[in-house]
């Protein structure tokens, strides 16, 4: 409760919840509000928001209506991001964790193979796995949360590192604990607030990597998400510039959203940052 109580005054991380408690509000609604496939045709295309009562936010090049897909995004967006993310700290924990509580040649191998993951660009690493295994929202959100694990795994890691030697952990060995109960019932949970703090950075950036994908064209075409709709209105951008500014509106308040409760996360669980004096863990 305190945390929350914390989080909730924090002016930046409100705004953030509230612009993110829309966006779900939105996407629990589409099915409500847009009971068709929202890539059904509904008129005639390119037609300017407020111009047809059928769709008041205009209809994209195809004839599309704009609304539907925006809503309908919003479902897209947040489960990508959301599935994504679990996979990167799911692999990021797993490999940070026995990294950091092994040390020595355990270490190094899983540290090089980070690195290696490092060296090349994520949005690189993510074209190759879309192009060979496919475009489909599942193959791109098993990709991107393949690319987004190496930041969590060396943050898991310098946590681990910092916590394998303290006195609760000490006594945990002296009483007989193995290491797979050590390294998740007691430091793990010491360690994931700063990893939960950062899911939020991954969550904001898997968003933006299916957009980016699917302004290229290298999204599953059979959905209605945000980054589709912006590439269908690339090629009119300098006449009917609507069709990609609200779904780039949607992403830009997504993605803001996301980040502002992840800075307010971040000042309500970290006790330096709100002067307060760290908390010792309890054996």
């Amino acid at each position: 409760m305190a945390i929350l109580r914390r989080l909730l005054g924090n002016p930046a991380a409100l705004l953030g919840a509230l612009l993110l408690a829309a966006v779900i509000l939105a996407a629990l609604v589409a099915p409500l509000l847009f009971p068709n496939d929202p890539l059904s045709l509904v008129g005639r295309p390119l037609q300017w928001p407020f111009a047809n009562p059928r769709a008041w936010l205009g209809t994209d090049p195809s004839g599309r209506d704009i609304a539907a897909q925006i809503f309908y995004g919003a479902r897209v967006s947040l489960l990508i991001g959301l599935v994504a993310t679990l996979i990167a700290v799911a692999i990021g924990i797993a490999v940070g964790a026995l990294a950091g509580y092994y040390g020595g040649l355990v270490d190094e191998a899983l540290m090089r193979v980070t690195e290696a993951f490092q060296t090349l660009p994520s949005f690189l690493l993510l074209l190759v796995l879309v192009a060979v295994f496919g475009s489909d929202i599942t193959t791109v959100t098993v990709a991107i949360g393949l690319v987004s694990w190496p930041a969590p795994a060396r943050l898991t890691r310098a946590e681990f590192l910092s916590l394998r030697q303290r006195e609760f952990v000490q006594a945990c060995r002296v009483l007989g604990m193995g290491d797979a109960r050590i390294i998740v019932r007691e430091i793990l949970p010491n360690a994931l607030p700063p990893v939960i703090v950062y899911a939020s950075v991954v969550m904001a950036v898997a968003i933006l990597l299916e957009s980016a994908l699917a302004f290229l064209n290298l999204s599953d075409p059979n959905i209605a998400s945000w980054g589709n709709l912006i590439g269908a209105g690339r090629g009119v951008l300098r006449t009917q510039w609507y069709v990609s500014a609200i779904p780039g509106v949607a992403i830009l308040l997504t993605v803001l959203a996301v980040s502002l409760v992840g800075q307010g996360l971040n000042d309500a669980l970290n006790p330096r940052l709100r002067g307060a004096a760290p908390v010792k863990a309890v054996p």
